[in-house]
């Protein structure tokens, strides 16, 4: 039986990661971009509702493969070209080609995510209401 999974965002330094059960960290920590000033991504807990492996944004049309939706339009998805910029993504989670396949492959519909940190403007991303996301410990969540 698979174990209830976690994926951390960690806004400040730019690392995503994953944990099985809260503790065993079974992917990462990885580099990758978030949102940049005006497209900050969401703090707080999500969940994944809905995976896409081909997936095309409507908006920016563009192949963002291996998407896994959080949190309204925000996922987590590759792309082709650095993560490693100070030009920040469109509130996605950007990671390598690499690294999101490894993710594809771990994170489910139904598993968290948990995102926390001030992005690389310095400013702590609001949360899904507009208010800034709350600091709580992982641990008293993830469980």
């Amino acid at each position: 039986m698979r174990g209830h999974r976690v994926a951390c965002v960690d806004l400040a330094r730019q690392l995503t990661w994953e944990l099985q059960q809260g503790e065993k960290v079974v992917l990462g920590p990885v580099p990758m971009r978030s949102g940049r000033a005006g497209y900050a991504t969401r703090t707080g807990r999500h969940t994944i509702y809905w995976p896409h492996k081909h997936h095309v944004s409507a908006l920016h049309n563009t192949p963002v493969p291996y998407s896994r939706f959080f949190s309204g339009g925000q996922a987590f998805h590759a792309v082709y070209e650095t993560v490693c910029t100070t030009v920040g993504s469109m509130g996605c989670v950007d990671l390598r080609l690499k690294d999101a396949r490894k993710l594809w492959d771990v994170l489910r519909t139904g598993d968290r995510v948990y995102v926390w940190g001030r992005g690389p403007g310095g400013r702590r991303a609001a949360g899904p209401r507009g208010r800034p996301g709350r600091r709580r410990p992982l641990r008293h969540w993830a469980r």
